[in-house]
């Protein structure tokens, strides 16, 4: 695989968890105030010397690392069901008006997005293998269909006693 400059080792291992921790402390610094009114120097130094000691621990440094790779991960699986639900549910021109259209097109959106998941992060298989070929996956769909057979037909009583 190819590496480009953004990818070296330098950068990814010291300089940019030390630029995040810089900016995240220096933020929080200046925000509460904690040296007092225009302190940026105070604060600036505090949040140089904390980015310092942070780069040169190792688990800290690999926490954060996975904890960063995790949130953008999640932020554009967040991203990408907003805007799903967004093109399904409203434009112009286009707006769901009944409530159990929407939950159900809410459910659809994030259905699908859950399969791509599986299927980019590969692990497709072993989830149908778990719940479909498995010695107990028979059993277990036996009881969903009776649950929702149950949970369909006490809506309907519900929805006719409301009445």
């Amino acid at each position: 695989m190819v590496e480009n400059i953004l990818q070296s080792e330098v950068l990814t291992s010291f300089v940019y968890p030390f630029l995040l921790v810089f900016f995240i402390v220096f933020a929080v610094l200046e925000k509460t105030k904690v040296f007092g009114e225009d302190k940026k120097q105070i604060n600036a130094l505090t949040a140089f010397i904390i980015g310092l000691i942070f780069v040169a621990a190792v688990e800290p440094k690999l926490i954060v690392s996975n904890l960063i790779l995790f949130l953008s991960v999640a932020l554009v699986v967040v991203f990408v069901v907003l805007v799903l639900w967004s093109f399904a549910s409203g434009g112009e021109g286009f707006k769901l008006e009944a409530t159990w259209l929407k939950w159900v097109v809410g459910f659809v959106v994030i259905a699908a997005v859950v399969i791509a998941m599986f299927l980019i992060t590969g692990v497709w298989d072993t989830v149908v293998d778990t719940v479909f070929k498995s010695d107990w996956s028979s059993d277990l769909w036996t009881n969903v269909i009776f649950i929702v057979i149950i949970a369909v037909a006490l809506a309907l009583m519900m929805k006719k006693a409301a009445k």
